[in-house]
């Protein structure tokens, strides 16, 4: 692995200094609160670009009194700097992947969608053990979830189902999910226990703060109908759920909650992240070619996992990962177990792009 250059490392430390500068003096809020979002950004780079540096400083030191002809502080030295030696290649890692480029919506917050694919009640039913895994997981991360709209399957689970998901870095997460998720197992309604395979779909969007789509009011239309969310004898009756459709796109969003006002407000939202989603897919697509490190393409039309539950295992066709714990990880408890290693597969090509281009 390519070292850092010192210049490299006192140029981040540089920039850490002068926002801390200017935190101090900048008196506007939308200043301060995108200062502060740097900073926390920066700093646990700065803090293991520092400690790279002193390391090596250390070794200079300590492979200096080697060479220094003192027989005894030559002997002190000489562990030392086996020590040095030994930690700075992982230290020089650590630093590569925090210098890595970041996406920029990975401290997003969500929309999550979940659609029952082929395989009629049983995708349905499989659909709602993905939502079960992944509240799971929310709850594991600390995440707020809520339910925007959502349609039952006739026998459980969920035709399709639509939430909000909000906290640290979930879009850094949970962008891997997208995509068609596949299960293996024999239905509840099988008499003759023949496995049976169905699919779900997930789609994880970015809801970035402050999206700046221009919706105009001739390129809408507005419908009100009777709510179809989940519930169950207490679901809402009156005609308040709405449903927005963006007529040069074909988009629509939907909301059904209790009050018609507060389901504007979500619908109006959500069209606002389908759109802007629609805009990062095409810029995602102009830079296929640059993306090729990157695990698969987010597409919901790819299939990036099974779940086999005869075989208690799941595998993720993206970087060939096979875990015997699927009956960990469909509760959620083991599923940050994928996720990080989809990050660290992600990482490492990265790394080795960046080494290729150097």
């Amino acid at each position: 692995m390519a070292t850092i250059s010192p210049s490299r490392l006192q140029q981040v430390i540089d920039r850490f200094e002068q926002v801390e500068a200017r935190m101090g003096a900048a008196t506007e809020t939308s200043e301060i609160i995108a200062l502060s979002k740097e900073h926390s950004e920066l700093k646990p780079v700065v803090d293991k670009a520092r400690e790279l540096m002193s390391a090596r400083k250390e070794l200079s030191e300590a492979e200096a009194l080697v060479a220094s002809g003192d027989p005894d502080m030559a002997e002190l030295a000489r562990d030392e700097v086996e020590e040095l030696k030994d930690r700075l290649p992982a230290l020089e890692q650590e630093v590569q992947v925090l210098l890595l480029p970041k996406d920029v919506d990975d401290k997003a917050d969500i929309v999550i969608e979940l659609r029952a694919g082929t395989g009629g009640d049983e995708a349905a039913l499989f659909a709602g053990d993905l939502f079960r895994m992944y509240s799971r997981y929310f709850q594991i991360m600390g995440w707020k979830v809520d339910i925007v709209d959502a349609s039952e399957g006739d026998a459980g689970g969920y035709k399709e189902l639509i939430a909000n998901v909000s906290g640290d870095g979930v879009f850094g997460h949970m962008k891997w999910e997208s995509g068609v998720h596949r299960v293996q197992r024999v239905p509840a309604t099988e008499t003759q226990g023949r496995i049976h395979t169905s699919a779900a779909t997930v789609a994880v969007l970015p809801a970035p703060e402050n999206v700046e789509i221009d919706i105009r009011p001739e390129d809408i239309r507005i419908d009100t109908m009777r709510s179809s969310g989940a519930g169950g004898q207490h679901v809402n009756t009156t005609d308040s759920a709405v449903r927005i459709t963006h007529l040069p796109t074909g988009l629509v969003a939907t909301s059904s909650e209790k009050s018609q006002h507060v389901n504007r407000e979500k619908a109006m939202d959500q069209l606002k992240i389908r759109l802007y989603e629609r805009e990062r897919s095409a810029k995602d697509a102009e830079r296929a070619e640059a993306r090729a490190s990157q695990i698969g393409s987010g597409d919901r039309s790819q299939k990036v996992r099974t779940y086999n539950f005869p075989e208690n295992r799941m595998t993720d066709h993206r970087i060939g990962l096979t875990l015997y714990s699927l009956d960990r990880i469909i509760t959620g408890d083991k599923l940050n177990d994928v996720v990080e290693a989809l990050i660290t597969e992600d990482q490492a090509r990265k790394l080795a792009a960046m080494e290729n281009e150097n």
